[in-house]
């Protein structure tokens, strides 16, 4: 088996991924290596099936016009 070591991970990232950890019943490096897993088996139609899913989910709602803030965050 290889190794992986990933650095410069920001510790609200890292927070959240304990948390999700400890919802599931698993230490931080088995959720870390599920998710990985799970993402890299992930094909090109499986995420635009995804995709496709997370849109019918979210439609109706609505959301921020993201070239506003956009162009509000490059003024910055």
């Amino acid at each position: 088996m290889a190794q992986v070591l990933v650095r410069d991970i920001s510790t609200e990232v890292v927070s959240r991924l304990k948390k999700r950890a400890r919802e599931n019943g698993r230490s931080l490096q088995a959720e870390l290596k599920l998710t990985l897993e799970q993402n890299a088996q992930l094909g090109h139609d499986e995420a635009w099936s995804l995709a496709a899913r997370l849109r019918r989910r979210l439609g109706g709602r609505r959301h921020s016009d993201s070239v506003r803030l956009l162009a509000r965050d490059r003024r910055r």
